[in-house]
């Protein structure tokens, strides 16, 4: 009779105290209002954006999807300690990433030394955005933004025209995020005017 292999018991608490911790994204609030009103968490955002990647699955040639949805899920983890920049208020090199970066450390340290490894190389990469991953990753969460303040219940007085100029480097950078932008600033023209 075979035995179960024993457990890594010790690994699995980390895990564990990891997987709590980052319930925080579910608290972590952004800018973006859902159809019904209400601020979105970071959590839901996330979701969204993997939901998007799976959706076009069948465009995306020759690209690792799971590292591609890896990278989805790891890019805004840190928020759980510090929480979101809305876009509005992202301005160019004003230290950000560097803090994400540290509270994502923060976050891992419960973590088996593998996968903090893991989780620490996919956020790097993502910020890079020099792999055909990390380029559909970056385009696509612009993408998800823009459709959320296009869906979203917004004050009277929002500025739809922001999604306009709204992460046009990120999504010029691939030929299906170039044409998904094409519609995504079509509908938001269509807002602007209405």
């Amino acid at each position: 009779m075979r035995s179960e292999p024993e457990l890594e018991t010790s690994r699995f608490v980390g895990i564990i105290e990891f997987l709590q911790a980052a319930e925080q994204l579910k608290n972590t609030l952004r800018s973006g209002i859902t159809s019904e009103g209400r601020p979105e968490s970071t959590a839901e955002h996330s979701w969204r954006l993997c939901l998007m990647v799976m959706m076009f699955d069948r465009e995306l040639g020759a690209c690792d999807r799971l590292k591609l949805l890896k990278l989805c899920i790891v890019h805004d983890l840190g928020e759980a300690i510090s929480g979101d920049v809305p876009a509005i208020h992202q301005k160019g090199d004003d230290g950000r990433a560097e803090r994400e970066r540290a509270d994502l450390i923060r976050l891992c340290a419960p973590l088996p030394r593998d996968l903090q490894r893991e989780i620490l190389d996919l956020w790097d990469e993502y910020s890079a955005a020099t792999t055909p991953e990390a380029v559909l990753a970056k385009g696509f969460d612009k993408l998800e933004t823009m459709l959320q303040h296009l869906v979203g219940r917004n004050a009277p007085d929002f500025d739809y025209a922001f999604n306009l100029t709204y992460g046009v480097k990120q999504t010029d950078r691939h030929p299906l995020l170039r044409q998904l932008r094409a519609l995504v600033d079509e509908a938001t023209s269509r807002r602007v005017k209405s």
